[in-house]
């Protein structure tokens, strides 16, 4: 891990604290303290992470209960000739497995199955959890929130791709032609390690 991405998880943490002594701290001086805190790690998260403030002020919001990490639920789902299905994002052109942020009231694999249908219009199932990657342990891009990604392997109930209106396109790709990738959803060393834990036929999940 480089220098910059080992100070960007360090004011993540300090984000944390100060949001859980704003949370929890009586005497009005600490709480003045620990707002003075946040916003200087605001700060430092804005140089570092190149977040423009006001963006930043919208993403760490003071909290009304503990502090956790988000979670990111994504599938992996391969055809019958070996491809790979990726989803086109918006955000940045790039490509990704389908998914997203977990919903409040939605089981993990509820929430895979969600998105499959939103995004490329197929019904699936959640075959089995593949792995629970958390981003600080693998090069993904600096970012502000710290994430738990999770994803299970899908088999699909339909067959007709049909793209939803929050990705730009859906398509199966080989494993090893792979397009440029959405680097902060998914990385090409996880595909590859989820396509060989596959392939080894690997009950356990890989996690971290």
């Amino acid at each position: 891990m480089n220098t910059a991405n080992e100070l960007l998880d360090l004011l993540k943490q300090v984000q944390s604290i100060s949001d859980i002594g704003l949370l929890y701290a009586k005497d009005p001086y600490d709480k003045e303290r620990y707002e003075a805190l946040k916003q200087l790690g605001q700060h430092m998260l804005q140089l570092l992470s190149g977040h423009d403030a006001t963006a930043l002020q919208l993403q760490y919001p003071h909290v009304k209960d503990y502090p956790t990490a988000k979670v990111d639920v994504r599938g992996l789902l391969l055809d019958e000739q070996g491809r790979l299905l990726l989803v086109k994002e918006q955000a940045d052109g790039r490509w990704s497995l389908p998914g997203g942020w977990a919903d409040v009231g939605q089981t993990p694999a509820e929430v895979v199955i969600k998105e499959f249908v939103e995004e490329t219009g197929l019904v699936v199932t959640a075959e089995r959890l593949l792995a629970v990657f958390d981003k600080r342990m693998h090069p993904h891009p600096p970012q502000p929130f710290y994430v738990y990604k999770f994803v299970f392997l899908c088999k699909a109930a339909s067959q007709q791709l049909n793209k939803g209106f929050d990705v730009l396109d859906v398509q199966f790709f080989e494993p090893d032609q792979l397009p440029a990738l959405s680097e902060d959803r998914i990385l090409a060393s996880q595909i590859q390690l989820l396509l060989q834990r596959v392939e080894a036929g690997e009950s356990e999940a890989y996690f971290d």
